[in-house]
């Protein structure tokens, strides 16, 4: 699978031991976010591709420069494929720093989906060059981060740093799944991008399982269990 992209140089950063969920939940501002922002170094997270059936959970990082304001942000799955393509090239111009990095299909099945999106968020904010001060995590959990942070529910659609990384995680993972339809044909991906669509377990149920199925999700792991009868 393809490896995290990253802006500036980043590289991307092996886990460290434990689990990505951090001991304490914040949903509240606190004394370090205000600063952040007024320095310019607050970050925001977001992913792409906890639902599918298939490939990677992806996560973008972004820095935004407010004196390079960016048109269009707002919640990814509101904006057509095109609005979002238009405005992803926008924020990878504009921004002060951005970062996209995934989860593999193996890391899910190892360490389940919400740890994997986790982890996947960490390394993305591990990717940013400069590094952030403070992070705004979309939902109701927090990676495990060297920065404070805090978590927004719903605030891809409130806080644009947060809306542009949900931006950035959807286009690429998209485009990873458009790309995977080409090496592993048959099951739709172009279409569908991995989602359980009626299309795509119907073509899973025909052709079985390929490597970037996620064995630990019920339709995958239910099939392999009936063929293995």
């Amino acid at each position: 699978m393809s490896p995290p992209s990253r802006q500036k140089g980043a590289a991307s950063s092996s886990p460290r031991a434990g689990s990505p969920l951090s001991k304490r939940t914040s949903m509240q501002a606190d004394l370090f976010e205000a600063p952040a922002r007024v320095a310019r170094r607050l970050c925001g997270v977001d992913e792409a591709g906890r639902g599918p059936l298939a490939g990677p959970v992806v996560a973008a990082a972004v820095i935004l420069d407010p004196l390079r304001p960016i048109d269009g942000l707002r919640d990814s799955k509101q904006m057509t494929a095109r609005q979002r393509a238009e405005v992803a090239e926008a924020i990878r111009a504009c921004a002060l720093a951005w970062s996209v990095a995934q989860a593999s299909v193996e890391e899910i099945d190892e360490i389940n989906i919400l740890q994997a999106t986790l982890l996947a968020m960490r390394r993305a904010v591990e990717g940013l060059q400069p590094a952030a001060d403070y992070a705004l995590i979309d939902g109701n959990q927090l990676p495990r981060l060297a920065v404070p942070a805090r978590a927004v529910i719903g605030g891809d659609a409130t806080e644009p740093a947060i809306s542009a990384a949900s931006i950035l995680a959807k286009t690429h993972r998209d485009a990873l799944m458009i790309a995977f339809d080409a090496t592993h044909p048959g099951y739709g991906f172009a279409e569908h991008v991995g989602y359980g669509t009626p299309q795509h377990l119907k073509q899973l149920r025909a052709l079985g399982p390929c490597p970037l199925h996620r064995r630990s999700f019920a339709p995958v792991r239910d099939l392999l269990e009936a063929r293995r009868e």
